[in-house]
């Protein structure tokens, strides 16, 4: 199988260095990502029950998440091609003890560097950034063990999502940067479930991730017609 090793959208990731300095500010821009990261920790180690696993985060951006899930004992690696954002997820680390391995390498690179070098892959909130999100997919599929898991969080497409995720978050509410979102990349379910279905992945599980304007917090659901998880199993 031949995999590009430049899946990237440069805009992109100008996008996320420009921002690299906010990663770990809770009232920044990322603060939907530090308000999420409980609910995508309990979803993800419901599963693959973390504690002496060896995990790979793909778009760990500043380390949000690589760090929780290392914080519950895993030997987490953590892959960006943004290097501001690493730069500051080594910062991090090294104010907080919680130790990550983080490396700017492409997913598609290191799945043929580390074929099922896993036990478990996530990739939240980054396939709808990404020129090839199948790629992405099957590079995550390739790098997990029989038997693992892998975690995918995005975005679906459809006139809801839209409202909710692009106009009401980035313009509205102000709870994202305006431009964070293309409407076109975003993901459907059925799509993604499709995608992994084709790398040999199985799902297992799929959960909505919903904003309530009433108590200004998010929670898991099953309605995945917005912001959406799934968990994956390699057979």
């Amino acid at each position: 199988m031949t995999m590009t090793l430049h899946n990237a959208d440069a805009a992109e990731l100008t996008k996320f260095s420009d921002l690299a300095h906010k990663w770990w500010d809770p009232e920044s821009e990322f603060k939907p990502l530090h308000d999420i990261n409980p609910l995508r920790l309990g979803f993800i180690d419901g599963h693959a029950a973390l504690a002496g696993k060896q995990v790979l985060d793909v778009g760990c951006g500043g380390g949000i998440l690589a760090e929780a899930m290392a914080a519950t004992g895993a030997r987490v690696t953590g892959i960006d091609l943004a290097e501001k954002s690493l730069k500051v997820a080594k910062l991090h680390g090294l104010e907080s003890g919680i130790k990550v391995d983080y490396r700017c390498i492409a997913v598609e690179a290191l799945a043929q560097e580390l074929p099922a070098g896993f036990d478990a892959v996530t990739c939240m909130e980054m396939l709808e950034h990404v020129p090839d999100p199948t790629s992405i997919v099957n590079a995550c599929a390739a790098l997990v063990k029989p038997g693992g898991w892998v975690f995918f969080s995005t975005i679906s497409r459809n006139p809801k999502a839209y409202a909710q995720a692009v106009v009401a978050a980035e313009y509205l509410l102000g709870l994202l940067p305006r431009g964070t979102h293309d409407y076109g990349k975003l993901i459907k379910p059925s799509e993604l479930a499709r995608m992994a279905r084709q790398a040999g992945l199985e799902l297992v599980e799929l959960k909505g991730m919903a904003y309530s304007l009433a108590s200004r917090s998010f929670h898991l659901n099953d309605d995945a017609s917005v912001n959406y998880l799934m968990a994956c199993r390699k057979g």
